[in-house]
This record gives structure tokens, C-alpha cells and sequence, in this order.
């Protein structure tokens, strides 16, 4: 933003003084992003990177015979995975039932649930059960920490890779407009070759909006595309292609990236 001033409190003439401005590079809408692009209809699913508790430990199958043993043990847990540097919890909550736990937390998003039962104990093994695709693996209590971090660096590549070919499948390259407002009516993101121009990008806009005639959707998305940038990995070379806009006869300067609004 531009321009921005305020009146000086130590002048007695009315001086005005800019405000210093920065940018963080990160907005809200990022946290919307990821939301929208990892959950799932049972909540959250955090990237372990970024979630406030890495892993939750549940303790099961306690009785009033077994319940201050097994209470300490996920206490022991806690204390020695926070101790390498992973953002453990441990909810010895006894108001509420180990499903209750696991739906709360599963809601929440927390990457990595450890159940710990009587039997596990014996065993001197946990069952660590994944956030992002419901998997349940079984460590041993030595060396869980590492088992941990090594799961949870799994955990990111798998979330990133599931999302990359999510959006891989819903980009497609087009270049002449019936591609773009077909490919657009299917909830796609598209790559055109623009030549940047405003008036433009106000045609493309206008012209790609549904109007509510007969034979469209009436509950689809009507709003026309914009760009949303141009990407650095550019699928060919925009300045041998005509502007994607109806009537514009210029070259496109890059490939730039469309999409409707929701």
C-alpha cells in the first residue's frame, strides 16, 4: 500500500510522517489453503512442520488396577519425545472415553495418535496411528523417537506429493478459448498464453462468467476467471501464441495461470 501517513505527534505544525510498512510474505491465506487442500471431512490434517502437538498419546483399556501405571508410562512417553525436539501431549483426561480422544484429536488435525495399552506395555510397544491416511504401525518404545521423526518426514513427503498430483491433474494448458471456458466449467486451473494486457484481462473475466442462460448450470460457479500469476515453469513458449482473450491478435508475453473464483 502507498501513501500511507500519519500526523506527527511531536510537530506543532501538522507535519505528516510515512508509516513504515514490511511484508512477512505470509498471510491468513495461506492457513486457508492448507485447511482446504488437506482436510478431510473428519477435520484437519496438519503437516506435521507446522502443527502445534506432533503427536498425541492415548492411553486404552485402563482399569482402576492399571491406571496410575499406565498414566506414568505416557507420561514417561511425553517427557522423552519432548526431550528430542518432538511436540508431544499426553491426555490422561478421565471424563472422557479413548474414542472420544481419538475423534478429538483426528479433528484437529494432529499428525501422529500413540495408543498404549495394558498389552503394549508388556510389550514394551506402541501402535502409532497416522492422521493423513488412517495407517497404524507398531514401534517399539526403543527408539520411538527417531521411529517418530523418521514417520513424521514420511508424513510431509506423502501430504505434499498427494497434493502436488492433485493440483498436476487439475492444470491443463490451453490455448484457444473454447479449451479455456470448457476446461474452466470443469473446475480446472488453466495455463494461457496472456499478453498481460488490462483490458485483457477485464474481457477474459467478463467473457468467461456464466450469464445464466438456458442450457447452463444454474448451481455451477459463475463468476469469470482471473489470473492468479505467472508461473516460473513455463510450459512452453507464450510468445509464439496468440493472447488467449477473445479479439486479441497480440502475442502472449507468458504463460499465465486462470482460474475461477468459489
Amino acid at each position: 500500500m502507498f501513501d500511507i501517513t500519519f500526523e506527527d505527534p511531536n510537530s506543532t505544525t501538522g507535519e505528516k510522517l510515512y508509516a513504515h510498512q514490511n511484508s512477512w510474505g505470509l498471510t491468513t491465506r495461506s492457513i486457508g489453503v492448507m485447511v482446504m487442500v488437506h482436510g478431510d471431512d473428519r477435520g484437519l490434517v496438519l503437516p506435521p512442520r507446522v502443527a502445534k502437538i506432533q503427536v498425541v498419546i492415548v492411553p486404552c483399556g485402563m482399569t482402576d488396577a492399571n491406571k496410575a501405571e499406565i498414566q506414568a508410562h505416557c507420561e514417561n512417553l511425553e517427557r522423552s519425545l519432548k526431550k528430542a525436539g518432538v511436540r508431544a501431549k499426553a491426555d490422561l483426561r478421565m471424563n472422557v472415553s479413548p474414542g472420544w480422544k481419538f475423534n478429538h484429536w483426528e479433528q484437529k488435525g494432529v499428525p501422529v495418535r500413540l495408543e498404549v495399552g495394558p498389552r503394549d506395555m508388556k510389550s514394551n510397544q506402541v501402535v502409532a496411528a497416522r492422521r493423513d491416511n488412517g495407517s497404524k504401525t507398531t514401534f517399539s518404545v526403543e527408539g520411538l523417537e527417531q521411529s517418530l521423526q523418521d514417520m513424521m518426514v514420511t508424513i510431509h513427503d506423502d501430504m505434499y506429493n498427494k497434493a502436488l498430483a492433485e493440483r498436476d491433474a487439475a492444470m491443463v494448458v490451453v490455448k484457444t478459448w473454447k479449451d479455456f471456458c470448457g476446461n474452466l466449467d470443469q473446475k480446472r486451473i488453466l495455463l494461457a498464453p496472456f499478453c498481460g494486457a488490462i483490458p485483457c484481462e477485464e474481457a477474459i473475466k467478463k467473457e468467461s462468467a456464466r450469464t445464466g442462460a438456458e442450457g447452463e448450470d444454474e448451481k455451477a460457479p459463475s463468476m469469470g476467471a482471473k489470473s492468479l500469476c505467472i508461473p516460473l515453469d513455463q510450459p512452453g513458449d507464450a510468445t509464439v501464441e496468440t493472447c488467449i482473450c477473445p479479439g486479441c491478435s497480440k502475442k502472449g508475453q507468458a504463460y499465465t495461470l486462470f482460474g475461477r473464483s468459489y
